[in-house]
């Protein structure tokens, strides 16, 4: 017997599997995020199972396929919950499917850890639920929109901003609040539109953006739609910055803009290329070994997968007891510090703000020849 398969086998006489559901678009045009995270999560459940998992129990990954559709969330969350008695659930990735799910989480008192969707509602859900089961290690709109408007207006001294968003919940909620972070610094928009899903022309809109004089495009959207913009702008010959959303960095993005994609900028919570720290580059040695995939397809989706899980494992151990209030309450009072991928984390949630990500966390990089480079690269 070999030291893991022995470790392994210990873990599992010290009782059932912790049950932890995972779900998010493992199909569809935003499987590439979904994909990812979802194999930071496998790998952090492997490391830690691998070290005797939690309370003397193996973690066990419950995964569903919500198919980036709204009522399939909800449905899938009420299957985990009910029928399958997971601990606890990390994901999704759509703010669709987040806010159609999220209410069952908070019935149950089950801790959720958003860990990929920027605009599902976290904080906010504190008026109807003031004990608040859902909490995020993800940069949301909020940090979002702020730097996306900074680097345009403080950084670039642009004056002139077009807003070029989707029409999902994701694409609006984040048009909405860079037009609050604009009208902060005294900015109106030049020109706001928007597209669909799957839309692959973005001529008209882009069009009517030049013609209202404006001198950067900031952007929401995903990666496929947000490659027919930049690919839209070079067949008009319309050269201007583009900023947007953390989705710029998606291989959908990338692998589909080509060199048209080149100089699109986005606020990461950690990039691929330019690892920091041993921690950051120990999780890409695994993680290209364990997958095969490097370049990652979302890295940022799979390295804020990991950490979720690293940092549910935190609060089980802490709280002692998989009891979901107990969890909660743990998590709202981490001790000791994580050293995560993306970022090191001190006390990353409270009992009033269930966001781990603020904006220190979080740098603004642009894709330069098939890969998103760090500041100064």
């Amino acid at each position: 017997m070999t030291a893991l398969t022995l470790c392994l086998a210990l873990v599992v006489a010290g009782g059932p599997p912790i049950k932890v559901g995972v779900y998010g678009p493992f199909t569809g045009g935003s499987a590439g995020m979904g994909l990812s995270m979802r194999n930071g999560v496998r790998l952090a459940a492997d490391e830690i199972n691998a070290r005797g998992g939690l309370l003397g129990r193996p973690i066990e990954l419950v995964e569903r396929d919500d198919e980036a559709r709204n009522e399939k969330g909800g449905q899938v969350m009420q299957e985990l919950l009910e029928r399958q008695g997971v601990v606890a659930v990390l994901g999704p990735i759509n703010t669709g499917c987040a806010d159609a799910s999220t209410r069952y989480p908070e019935e149950k008192k089950i801790p959720q850890i958003i860990n990929v969707s920027a605009g599902a509602k976290v904080n906010e859900l504190f008026a109807q639920y003031p004990d608040n089961y859902v909490f995020r290690n993800a940069a949301g709109d909020l940090i979002q929109s702020d730097m996306i408007v900074k680097e345009a207006i403080a950084t670039r001294h642009h004056l002139h901003p077009a807003l070029l968003c989707d029409d999902t919940n994701y694409g609006q909620n984040g048009r909405a609040k860079m037009e609050a972070a604009l009208r902060r610094m005294n900015v109106k928009p030049v020109y706001v539109g928007k597209f669909k899903i799957k839309d692959t022309d973005m001529t008209p809109q882009l069009q009517d953006a030049r013609a209202s004089g404006a001198d950067v495009l900031l952007v929401y959207g995903i990666g496929p739609e947000l490659a027919a913009v930049a690919n839209s702008m070079e067949r008009i010959g319309w050269k201007v910055d583009m900023i947007g959303s953390w989705t710029l960095s998606m291989s959908a993005f990338i692998n589909n803009a080509g060199k048209n994609g080149d100089g699109a900028t986005m606020p990461e919570t950690f990039i691929e290329a330019g690892p920091k720290t041993p921690r950051q580059q120990a999780f890409l040695d695994a993680y290209w070994r364990k997958f095969s995939e490097k370049p990652i397809s979302v890295a940022v989706a799979a390295a804020q997968g990991y950490d979720s899980l690293y940092l549910l494992a935190a609060a089980i151990r802490q709280a002692g007891t998989t009891d979901g209030p107990k969890v909660k309450a743990a998590l709202e009072d981490l001790r000791g510090t994580y050293e995560g991928v993306t970022g090191t984390y001190v006390h990353p949630f409270s009992a009033t703000d269930h966001e781990a990500v603020k904006e220190r966390h979080v740098v603004m990089g642009v894709v330069r020849d098939g890969r998103v480079l760090p500041p100064g690269r």
